[in-house]
């Protein structure tokens, strides 16, 4: 087992695990977990971080200059190690460059460098995708964290609730079941602004707003403590747990699983951005605890 790199202030505790950048523990002043306890009955992530795709690509393939590449849902980030390339007592930088194992998958070099770094009660978590090639490099990113639900400290389970930081009149959109988004959508689950977390709400899988207006969502209950996310680089969102599980993810994406059965190029899929040549993406989100 790879050791986690911690990193700690008077306010917080956050442990990241090499494999992934994967931040796998975030603890209050009080040492309350507020991450996932990865039970691996539900689901054994805890934050993984979605790279080159964000989603199921159909066919598990992406298609490159008119070749088609291997690629899992989620990408190859998540399951790789990350080198430790910079560190304080109060942040962590990790970086994943391209090999002979991502080039049978993805065949751009690239940097991928993220930066954890507690400001008080808020966790940052800077992304820097790099583009070394001659050529613009398509790519899609996403953060994937899950949260303790219940939160320690806080009322039951069924009485958290996410409430959103803007009005979003568009519904979700559905997942087939093969992973990838059908057309159309269906109705929002919110009520005003907040989703009152239940169980069968991810009867079909996750919750998608391929157009989230916001850029910021608050968790928790009423008279416990709360996390305000914050993302404000990436367009989409989407909600997810499995029934009875013990954790809530809250995923700002800039991507998408592929629309059912697209065979199309990847650099043309809803949700892709393009790094141009020598240049770099900045996406960033915010954790804070609320007491």
């Amino acid at each position: 087992m790879t050791d986690w790199i911690t990193i700690a202030n008077d306010h917080l505790l956050a442990a990241i695990n090499p494999l992934g950048a994967e931040l796998s523990s975030l603890k209050d002043a009080a040492g309350r977990e507020l991450m996932t306890d990865a039970d691996p009955k539900f689901w054994t992530g805890r934050a993984p971080l979605l790279f080159p795709v964000v989603g199921k690509p159909a066919g598990e393939v992406i298609r490159i200059h008119g070749r088609d590449y291997p690629m899992k849902q989620h990408g190859f980030a998540r399951r790789l190690p990350f080198t430790l390339i910079d560190r304080g007592p109060t942040h962590a930088t990790f970086r994943l460059a391209e090999s002979d194992e991502t080039r049978v998958h993805y065949p751009f070099a690239f940097t991928l460098d993220a930066t954890f770094r507690l400001d008080g009660a808020t966790l940052h978590t800077d992304i820097v995708i790099s583009n070394p090639n001659a050529e613009d490099m398509p790519a899609s990113f996403g953060f994937h964290p899950a949260f303790a639900w219940p939160l320690p400290g806080g009322a039951e389970r069924g009485q958290h609730v996410i409430t959103f930081g803007q009005n979003e009149p568009d519904g979700v959109r559905p997942i087939a079941d093969d992973g990838t988004i059908k057309a159309g959508s269906l109705p929002s689950p919110l009520v005003g602004r907040t989703l009152h977390l239940a169980d069968d709400l991810f009867a079909h899988d996750a919750l998608v707003w391929d157009h989230v207006r916001s850029s910021s969502v608050t968790y928790g209950a009423s008279g416990g403590p709360h996390l305000r996310i914050d993302f404000p680089d990436t367009p989409m969102l989407g909600i997810w747990t499995k029934s009875g599980a013990r954790y809530i993810c809250v995923e700002p994406w800039h991507g998408i699983a592929d629309p059912e059965g697209y065979a199309a190029e990847f650099a043309d899929k809803p949700g892709i951005f393009l790094v141009p040549p020598g240049g770099s993406k900045h996406i960033s989100m915010a954790v804070t605890f609320l007491p």
